[in-house]
């Protein structure tokens, strides 16, 4: 799609003059020059968080989800989340998987497979976030996070009301749970 002619409406935006306005382990803000297919430029921010994963972890039937409830400051909101985080330099998003599964609930997962990689917040925000399936767990231990909230088995069938009752609030738990329901 790079070859599209400038000027076509499917033509790529392009950056130049890019320049860091934040650079932080959280957040990347940078302000850049921006060439819409139009031929029209403007200056754009550009926000770069880092990678995240979640994880959807199933109990061996297949019957149960592990979410955590709890509180997020910015937002001011309280809600179910699937246990997840960001990935640690140079970590594979599987392997940061079961990593933030045991820190967060004291459990290794036993299967564990890759459901969809998405984009948050597309047109404003780059912060590939990828979705794993887990299938069963052991118990290992107790976590070593506990500022992640409160884990408890939740019915599976139960969490559409969830999603309806808006308990369910985060992107990354609400694109997991939805792809596991629609492929049941």
């Amino acid at each position: 799609m790079d070859d599209i002619a400038a000027g076509h409406p499917g033509a790529p935006w392009r950056m130049a003059n890019v320049r860091p306005v934040i650079e932080s382990p959280w957040l990347g803000l940078q302000l850049a020059d921006v060439t819409k297919p139009s031929g029209a430029v403007e200056e754009h921010y550009l926000v770069r968080l880092p990678e995240a994963v979640m994880v959807v972890v199933l109990d061996a039937p297949g019957e149960h989800v592990l979410l955590a409830w709890r509180h997020r400051c910015v937002p001011d909101l309280w809600s179910y989340e699937l246990p997840g985080g960001l990935l640690e330099d140079g970590e594979e998003p599987a392997d940061a998987a079961r990593r933030e599964v045991a820190e967060e609930t004291g459990c290794t997962v036993r299967e564990l497979r890759h459901l969809v990689t998405f984009e948050p917040a597309v047109g404003s925000v780059a912060s590939p976030h990828h979705v794993f399936l887990a299938r069963g767990v052991d118990r290992i231990g107790e976590p070593t996070e506990r500022d992640e909230g409160i884990f408890e088995w939740i019915p599976l069938a139960r969490t559409r009301q969830l999603i309806a009752e808006r308990q369910l609030g985060n992107s990354g738990t609400l694109i997991g749970l939805l792809h596991v329901l629609a492929h049941r």
